[in-house]
C-alpha cells in the first residue's frame, strides 16, 4: 500500500509540472504583456524598461527555471498586471469557485445518480424514456447556452432570480444547475450502464431465487458493486467542474477563479494563469489518487499493488 501511494505521488507531480510546462511555453508564445500595460505612444525605450523591470527580457528559459525556484518556495511571484502576489489573487476569488463547484456536484449527484437508478431498474417504462430524453439533454445542450437560457427564464422572464454576481444566495442557483448539468447527465448515465450490467449477473438472480425483491436485491447487493465505475466519474467530474467554471462564471458574471482566468489571459497575466493551472491540475490528480483508495473501501476485493 506504502510503495503504492509513493509511486502514485511521484505521477502526480510529473504530471502537474507537465502541464505548468505546457501552460507557461503557450504563454509566453500567445504574445509580449508589456505591449498592454503602457500607454499607446510609449516609447520604445519605456517599453523596453518596463520589460526588464518585470523580467520579461530574459530567455524564457532562465523565466521558467526561476519560476520552478519560486514554486519549491512557495513563492508563485507577482501579477504583471495588479503587482501584487499571484497566489493572493487566487486565494481571494477560490471561495467562490468552490460554492459553485460543491452545488454542482450537489444538483450532479443527488439528481444524476438517482436517475441512473430509476433508468436501469424501469426499463421499458415511459419514467425512464423521459429520463432519457432529460440526460441527452442535458449532454447535448452547451454549457454557455444553457447559461443564457437559464437567465432568460428566470432571470429575465420570471424575475425569479438574479441574472449576475454574488451579493445574494440566491444567485448561485442558476450557476450551479448550467454548471451541473452536463455532469448529472454523466453520472446518470454511467449509473444506468454499471446497474445494467450487475443486474445480469448470477449473484443477482441467486438473491431473487432466495425471496429478495427488486429493491432489496438493488439496495443490499448491486449498487455497492456498480459503485467503481461510478466513483472513477466522480474525481474526474470534479476536476471538470472547476474546468467547467471557466465558462459558467464568465455568463453570470461569478467572482470566481474561472472568471478570473478569462481576465488574466487577455492581460497575458502569466503567473496567476500558472498559478490557477497548477490548482486546478493539483485537483485533478488528487482526487484521481483518492479514488483509486476508496475503491478498496467499496470493494474489499481490489487490493492496491505495485
Amino acid at each position: 500500500m506504502l510503495s503504492y501511494a509513493v509511486q502514485r505521488l511521484i505521477q502526480a507531480i510529473i504530471a502537474i509540472f507537465g502541464v505548468l510546462t505546457i501552460v507557461f511555453v503557450v504563454m509566453h508564445l500567445s504574445g509580449d504583456p508589456t505591449l498592454l500595460l503602457v500607454p499607446q505612444d510609449a516609447s520604445a525605450e519605456m517599453i523596453a524598461e518596463l520589460r526588464r523591470q518585470l523580467g520579461f527580457d530574459r530567455p524564457i528559459s532562465v523565466q521558467y527555471l526561476d519560476y520552478l525556484a519560486g514554486l519549491f518556495r512557495l513563492d508563485f511571484g507577482l501579477s504583471v498586471v495588479q503587482r501584487v502576489p499571484a497566489l493572493d489573487i487566487v486565494l481571494s476569488r477560490l471561495p467562490y469557485t468552490i460554492q459553485l463547484a460543491a452545488g454542482a456536484l450537489c444538483i450532479a449527484i443527488g439528481v444524476g445518480i438517482p436517475a441512473g437508478i430509476v433508468m436501469a431498474t424501469r426499463r421499458g417504462t415511459a419514467i425512464e424514456r423521459f429520463l432519457t430524453a432529460v440526460v441527452v439533454t442535458g449532454q447535448s445542450v452547451p454549457t454557455f447556452l444553457s447559461g443564457i437560457l437559464l437567465i432568460f427564464v428566470f432571470g429575465v422572464t420570471l424575475r425569479w432570480l438574479p441574472t449576475s454576481g454574488s451579493a445574494e444566495w440566491s444567485a448561485m442557483i442558476m450557476p450551479s444547475v448550467a454548471l451541473g448539468a452536463l455532469s448529472m447527465s454523466t453520472f446518470a448515465r454511467m449509473t444506468r450502464i454499471s446497474i445494467v450490467d450487475e443486474l445480469s449477473k448470477d449473484y443477482v438472480r441467486a438473491g431473487r431465487a432466495r425471496g429478495l425483491s427488486q429493491r432489496q436485491v438493488v439496495l443490499r447487493h448491486v449498487l455497492r458493486n456498480a459503485a467503481i465505475p461510478v466513483i472513477t466519474i466522480a474525481a474526474l467530474e470534479i476536476g471538470n467542474l472547476l474546468a467547467g467554471a471557466v465558462i459558467v462564471e464568465t455568463v453570470f458574471a461569478w467572482p470566481g477563479i474561472g472568471q478570473l482566468a478569462i481576465q488574466s489571459i487577455q492581460s497575458r497575466d502569466f503567473l496567476v494563469v500558472q498559478v490557477i493551472v497548477l490548482l486546478i491540475s493539483f485537483v485533478y490528480v488528487m482526487t484521481s489518487v483518492l479514488a483509486d483508495f476508496v475503491y478498496v473501501a467499496v470493494d474489499p476485493r481490489i487490493r492496491l499493488a505495485r
